[in-house]
């Protein structure tokens, strides 16, 4: 039996686990802390799938009808 991966859906937007230097150039750009960012439990289907741990960032790509694509930055929590 086939695994079925979160991502694969069509209504999941990418999610893209950052390095710590990705993450950290993010934050200097933004002028924010990193929990100042919206947060994704480390138990969230997504975040699991990806292999993020408590204190990653993790960039989420969603379809927007106005700007094409809309680009979030999310902060993995327990």
């Amino acid at each position: 039996m086939k695994k079925f991966a979160v991502q694969d859906h069509d209504l999941v937007p990418p999610h893209i686990l950052l390095s710590p230097e990705e993450a950290e150039q993010v934050l200097q750009q933004y002028g924010v802390e990193a929990r100042q960012l919206p947060k994704i439990h480390v138990s969230d289907p997504v975040a699991k799938e990806i292999g993020a741990k408590v204190g990653d960032v993790i960039k989420v790509l969603r379809i927007s009808p106005t700007a094409r694509q809309a680009v979030f930055y999310r902060l993995v929590i327990d």
